[in-house]
């Protein structure tokens, strides 16, 4: 089972629109906790409103899954997320590389997501006041 789900886990976030954000709780178990560099959150509720916040912000978010593991019922995605930043030069697509651990429960929904992504390499360091500071430290701790 957890082979289908996780094909199912890949097709979702591969074609995720804000209106398929009404079709979380057939990949995601009522109570499913995730955790990003940014949220910590439980609940089918939480989880919609953090990704709807994702449509709110950026312009055509998409994600690219381009590695996945499967052991048991977990689970380790390979992701490339490209964006554009609606309020910070919305003509530059962005693109941030991460990794989501995750975990089926036995109906094959996710009740576990955690993502793994630098943020102060992948983020921070391209803002205009704080990438400065973020490289000039990354050179000191070098």
């Amino acid at each position: 089972m957890s082979a289908d789900a996780l094909a199912r886990l890949r097709s979702y976030w591969e074609s995720v629109t804000r209106e398929r954000l009404a079709a979380l709780d057939g990949v995601y178990a009522p109570e499913a906790y995730f955790r990003d560099p940014f949220n910590e959150v439980r609940g089918l509720a939480e989880l919609a409103r953090i990704f709807g916040h994702m449509y709110d912000t950026l312009e055509e978010p998409r994600f690219t899954i381009t590695e996945t593991i499967l052991e048991g019922d977990r689970a380790v995605l390979v992701w490339d997320f490209d964006f554009r930043v609606k309020a910070w030069k919305p003509d530059v697509v962005r693109r941030i590389h991460g990794l989501s651990l995750v975990r089926f429960g036995p109906d094959g929904r996710v009740t576990y997501h955690r993502d793994y992504w630098d943020a102060a390499g992948e983020l921070y360091a391209k803002l205009p006041l704080v990438g400065p500071l973020m490289r000039f430290l990354a050179r000191k701790m070098a």
